[in-house]
């Protein structure tokens, strides 16, 4: 018998249907819960398929919010539903893909989806076939609603349909989406290129073979009048190109002006089109196909940067004051805390390279690993260009600006013939929109024809620097953009002519009536700050009274990237920031601050961050504020933790904690015990900090872990007297942790590692054999990253340092990267007490450093003035090792040294 609805319940569904659709939220909340009691009856979900597809009489927004109410208890309820509901559910919704309303069949087919989505496409093997046979109906609205089911079936389950375990439909689903390219109906052609489109980025062998067929279609449909078809033909050519340039490459000249053309579209078809010369800037053979055509290109690109009118009232381009006004909390974006990571300071002044050792790159800044080096993401500015939660985050005008600027690093100088006159006239026009969108474009080559720009700075940046007073808000904040993007060459300058000036000028802006301005100045502003380092000692007083009035004027949001400001000049400047005067404008604020905040307020966080660098900064100017902000952080720790217990051991009553709180807090720590040194003794001894310390170390999540051991390092030195009595119970944790899959984890656990050996000395001894097997491991990994390298090899010249006859007889393993790897790092305490290791272990094990011998050389050859009785164990090893050899056999080991490695040893070890 099949299913038939009561009367009743079918009215009851209806009301409260109905209902659902009030923008009365007492009653949205009356309708969630009697939703949720339905659910407790099997055969709801009938009454809602059966509203969905057979009610013809009801009206289609209601219908098709019963399929979408179904669509989520599917979801949430689908694998507890009984089988032969599941039956009547696909055979309904496969029926109402013919409906002759559009609404209908497309929530018929975001069903079919769903159901195979959560049951797996496998288990509903006549699912594809059903779809195919439906797609040759002569009934329009059939072929059309099965389509826009395969589309949403391709878009999520692409993996599956190229597995084996589906017998490979694809052979029979991509010839036939082929057959479509040249329906009648735009919707149809629309819909069977997007389904192929889902299949390029994998290489799909099913939609391989049929390669050219695909591209010639496409060409066929290049010109179609649909915008969607248009569209989707943009799309599949930026995807060839990044799969199969080979199959292009004939066609190339074709499709550079065809995309010349949809780019200057004025619909959505131009950011599909811009996709393209993003993606062809990372090709090899962009300069080469791309250099015919680059007159034309530059200006289409700079023209796509202008705002619209749209867009100028979404960002509320004409509003000039808005600082009174509080931000809505939808905003805020989320902020992600980066755990902290020990890394070393390395020099490129080392023998040049020699014999091929070492590829120091030798930019002279420290690297910082954080937690998102695993993969290695980088911020993209064009994200931060406009920040505005309301324009989509990815559009024409940043598509285009990072089109431009990923082209200025493909073709540099040879670039700006085209691009000045271009400069020229958008710059200085009367519109203030086109003027905007060139000092866009002046920031977007920035980095790729800086060269060739330098001539022309000394006359650019006085403009900008004028800019930045300019009466649009849109010109103030795109200029502190810009600007920041030419600080590097502005602090290489006299300071008078650019950098005070530019300097005055961001600090005003900081202090705009404008809030988008007062964001777009604090972000260039600690960009700045990161160049100009110590050279700003000279303003901080001046720089610290505007920061500071911020504070009473920032809203919600502006707020935390001020802190992200004050937190980023202490990184910058350093101890020049531990006088009274500074100590009494900076500090008042951020402990006012932070005595506002709740303990569960996540903007403690970027509070936090800021107050772990100013720590750090103010060392012993610190001390007053260090009590409360210490007790604190061990709070925070301890109610995380308990937490986390009560959410493991009863998961029905407890939300697992949010565990940045502790993350920050653990970093805060590291803040006090780095810059507080000694004098965080008192605290520490009087609080459960170790036990906390224990429990972080074992955390199952590995930023967690990351930031307790770096936590662990510096506490070693500054009070090791209470991290001692908890070695046997941290070592082991410690050595369980060189695991290379966790790169900044390992990173940190290593540096731990060399920290407490350097004050356990030859006690140990015993922790050798946990954790020297996984380091030698670790060093002789070619995949394993620069930071991480430098800090193992330092950590096992500690070890051998401490005990060399536990770790010499093991030198033949890892002698040559030992070598390799610290001949990039500057002179600084960590090298040197490795190297002292390094010589106890040659003088245990000589034979162990014979076979790579000049590696020795060539590291011994990296410090520029080490210090003495350290020169003296270097030159004792290189003259015995001369004088073991013999003249004869030296002079030929010499003769495979660059010229520059034979200088630097004679010169250092008169060798």
């Amino acid at each position: 018998m099949a299913w038939e609805p009561s009367a009743d319940g079918l009215n009851q569904i209806i009301t409260l249907l109905k209902q659902s659709q009030s923008t009365d939220n007492a009653m949205q909340r009356s309708v969630q819960m009697k939703l949720e009691e339905l659910n407790q009856y099997p055969d709801f979900n009938n009454y809602l398929i059966y509203v969905l597809t057979q009610l013809t009489t009801e009206d289609g927004p209601t219908r098709s919010l019963s399929g979408l109410i179904l669509k989520n208890n599917i979801r949430i309820h689908g694998t507890h539903l009984q089988p032969q509901i599941i039956e009547y559910i696909k055979q309904e919704c496969l029926r109402a893909l013919g409906d002759p309303s559009p609404l209908i069949r497309a929530t018929a087919g975001i069903l079919i989806t769903t159901i195979a989505n959560k049951g797996g496409l496998q288990n509903w093997p006549e699912l594809l076939p059903t779809l195919c046979d439906m797609l040759d109906s002569q009934d329009y609205s059939v072929c059309e609603g099965a389509f826009g089911a395969l589309q949403k079936i391709c878009e999520d389950s692409a993996d599956t349909l190229d597995s084996n375990t589906m017998s490979r439909p694809l052979n029979i689903m991509i010839p036939k989406f082929l057959q479509f390219f040249r329906h009648s109906s735009p919707k149809i052609r629309s819909n069977a290129i997007a389904c192929i489109n889902q299949f390029i980025i994998n290489r799909t062998q099913a939609l391989m073979v049929h390669m050219d067929t695909f591209i010639e279609n496409l060409f066929h449909l290049s010109s179609d009048d649909d915008r969607e078809v248009r569209k989707n033909v943009c799309r599949g050519l930026v995807m060839l190109l990044e799969v199969r340039i080979d199959r292009l490459m004939p066609h190339m000249n074709n499709i550079i002006e065809y995309m010349l053309i949809r780019t200057q579209d004025s619909d959505e078809t131009a950011l599909e089109a811009c996709e393209f010369w993003l993606t062809l800037a990372e090709q090899a053979i962009c300069k080469e196909v791309l250099t015919p055509h680059l007159a034309r290109l530059a200006p289409v690109l700079v023209r796509g940067m202008k705002y619209c009118d749209i867009d100028i009232i979404i960002l509320k381009g004409d509003v000039e004051e808005d600082e009174m006004i509080p931000d809505r909390e939808e905003d805020i974006k989320p902020r992600f805390h980066k755990s902290r990571t020990h890394t070393q300071k390395f020099s490129g002044s080392v023998a040049g390279g020699a014999i091929g050792v070492g590829g120091g790159d030798g930019s002279g800044a420290a690297r910082s690993m954080d937690a998102n080096d695993e993969d290695d993401e980088i911020d993209d500015p064009y994200d931060e260009m406009d920040d505005d939660t309301n324009l989509s985050d990815w559009n024409l005008r940043k598509c285009s600006a990072a089109a431009l600027d990923l082209l200025a690093n493909v073709f540099k100088d040879d670039f700006l013939p085209i691009l000045l006159p271009i400069l020229k006239e958008t710059l200085f026009h009367q519109e203030w929109v086109v003027k905007e969108s060139g000092i866009l474009a002046l920031g977007a080559i920035a980095e790729g024809c800086m060269n060739g720009m330098v001539p022309h700075l000394p006359e650019l940046i006085p403009y900008l620097i004028a800019c930045l007073s300019d009466k649009k808000t849109l010109v103030r904040s795109i200029t502190c953009w810009t600007l920041s993007r030419y600080t590097h060459w502005v602090v290489s300058q006299p300071h008078d002519q650019y950098l005070k000036p530019l300097m005055e000028e961001l600090l005003k802006r900081i202090l705009d009536a404008n809030k988008r301005v007062q964001e777009a100045a604090c972000s260039a502003f600690a960009t700045l700050e990161e160049e100009a380092c110590t050279e700003l000692v000279p303003y901080l007083g001046y720089i610290l009274k505007t920061l500071v009035f911020a504070f009473g004027k920032y809203q919600h949001k502006n707020l935390l990237i001020l802190y992200d400001a004050i937190g980023t000049l202490a990184d910058s400047v350093g101890h020049h920031l531990n006088k009274p005067e500074y100590i009494n404008l900076l500090m008042p604020p951020l402990i006012q601050k932070w005595n506002m905040l709740k303990d569960e307020d996540k903007d403690l966080f970027p509070l936090l961050e800021c107050l772990s660098s100013v720590a750090t900064a103010l060392q012993s100017g610190f001390l007053p504020y260090c009590e409360p902000v210490y007790r604190r952080c061990i709070s925070l720790i301890q109610q995380t933790l308990n937490q986390d217990l009560a959410s493991t051991t009863s998961p029905d009553q407890y939300e697992a904690p949010d565990k940045d709180f502790m993350i920050v807090a653990l970093d805060l720590l590291s803040g006090l015990a780095e810059g507080l040194d000694g004098h965080i003794e008192s605290l520490v001894v009087s609080s459960n900090i170790m036990q906390l310390l224990f429990q972080c170390m074992q955390d199952s999540m590995p930023e967690v872990r990351q930031s307790s051991f770096a936590l662990l390092g510096d506490l070693t030195k500054a009070c090791f007297q209470h991290v001692h009595p908890h070695i046997a119970d941290f070592l082991p944790i410690l050595g369980h942790n060189l695991n290379p899959e966790f790169i900044s984890v390992c990173n940190n656990a290593t540096w731990a590692i060399g920290e407490i050996s350097t004050k356990l000395r030859e006690d140990t001894k015993p922790y050798v054999p946990m954790v020297l097997p996984q380091l030698i491991e670790i060093i002789n990994n070619a995949n394993t990253p620069k930071t991480l390298l430098e800090n193992t090899a330092i950590t096992i010249g500690r070890l051998g340092l401490v005990c060399p006859l536990e770790v010499a007889p093991s030198l033949q393993q890892f002698v040559r990267q030992w070598c390799s790897s610290l001949r990039n790092i500057r002179d600084n305490e960590e090298k040197d007490s490795a190297f002292r290791g390094m010589c106890q272990m040659i003088t245990v094990n000589p034979v162990g450093v014979v076979p790579d011998f000049i590696f020795f050389c060539d590291a011994a050859a990296s410090w520029m003035n080490p210090k003495t009785d350290l020169h003296e164990m270097l030159q004792k090893i290189l003259h015995g090792f001369k004088v073991q050899v013999g003249e004869e056999n030296w002079s030929r080991f010499v003769e495979q040294f660059p010229p520059q490695l034979s200088e630097r040893l004679a010169v250092l070890y008169n060798i």
